[in-house]
Parts: structure tokens; sequence; C-alpha cells
């Protein structure tokens, strides 16, 4: 579960947001929409933990992670958090298979490649396993960064303008596939976009 209260956002000469208060429970979808310069990023951003609020809190779980230092935050949302971006970002040396690897490793969970396999085939992407991320389809990327995201089974999928680039049956396929996931593995999936084509496909939303 996660839920804010009061947050708000001062860039140092620069813009303030004060964002509203919600919640979003395991196994809930929230849509977050806003035009440019509505604060999207920014909200990502704290609720993933990237930047620290100016003010209120961010509550995930138990844990107020607004509260947290910088390390140990860090390591929160290497156990805790999920995120998925609009472009997925792959260390391109790599193969599929240790991309997926490395997220675990770095959180300090333990993984086997037999399990990496297992969420790269719930996917339909396990054949991919050990090409590298420059030789897959864009939407064969989003695949792998869907699995990646759920790999480590976090309580919060955080996923970043993940349609907006894709045509219309593309994001209604990784639509159905994150929705899907989210269900299986009973976590928080929060998309933030401003991609107005998911308006109609979530019945929690929020407008910034």
């Amino acid at each position: 579960m996660i839920a804010t209260q009061g947050l708000r956002f001062q860039y140092p000469q620069g813009p303030s947001f004060i964002f509203p208060d919600f919640s979003c429970a395991a196994g809930e979808h929230l849509l977050i929409l806003g035009e440019s310069g509505r604060g999207k990023t920014t909200l990502l951003h704290l609720l993933a933990g990237l930047i620290k609020p100016t003010g209120g809190e961010i509550r995930i779980n138990d844990t107020d992670t607004s509260k947290l230092n910088n390390a140990a935050l860090d390591r929160f949302r290497g156990q805790h958090i999920g995120i998925i971006f609009q472009t997925a970002h792959f260390v391109e040396s790599l193969s599929v298979m240790d991309n997926l690897m490395l997220s675990p490793f770095l959180s300090g969970k333990n993984a086997t490649k037999e399990t990496a396999l297992a969420a790269l085939n719930r996917l339909n992407i396990g054949h991919k396993a050990f090409e590298k991320p420059r030789n897959l389809s864009v939407g064969e990327q989003q695949r792998v960064a869907i699995a990646r995201a759920m790999f480590h089974q976090p309580a919060v999928i955080l996923a970043d303008e993940p349609t907006s680039a894709l045509d219309d049956h593309n994001a209604h396929e990784v639509l159905s596939m994150l929705e899907e996931q989210a269900k299986l593995s009973g976590v928080a999936l929060i998309i933030v976009t401003h991609d107005k084509r998911l308006k109609d496909h979530f019945s929690k939303q929020i407008t910034l």
C-alpha cells in the first residue's frame, strides 16, 4: 500500500508543487493524469524516493519514506519499489537475463536465473533471455522492463508514461500486461501519464 498526505515540493529557484492526497492499496490500480508542467514527473520521483519532499509524507506499507536518509532510501527502493519508464533503460553490454539479475543483486535480494526466466516467460519474452536489449523491438523492451520491475516482488509499481510512445495496439498490450502482472503479484500499481487514451480504463484516478 502507498499513501501520501500533505505532499509538496519546491525546486530551488524554480516551481513549487502541492499534490493531492491519495492512497493505493495492494492490488489496486491508480491513474495519475496531468499535462506538461503539472508536476507528473516530480510526483513520480517523489514516490520513487529519487527526490525528497519539501513537506508532507509518503507512506509505503508501514514506512514513511520521507523520513529515511539517502542510504536507507536507496535500500528501501531496491527492495519495495519497481519503476517502469517510458523508455526502457538497460545496460546494453549485458543480456536481457543479466539485466534482470542486476536489480536483485544491487538491492541485496536473493534471486536465481530460473526465477528470472519464469518472470520473462510470464510476459512471453523468455525466448529473448540471452539477447542483448538493442536486438529487441520497442514492445519487447517494454515487456522486459515490466518483468524487471516485477522481478524482486515490490510492494509498489510506478509506471512513468509507459504507453505514450506506443501506438494504440502496443499501448493496450502494455497496459494489459501491467494490470495482469500487478494483479497476479498483489502490488499497488500507479501509472503517471498525460496519455488520455488510458482515462476510461481506470476507475480510480486523479488529475494534477
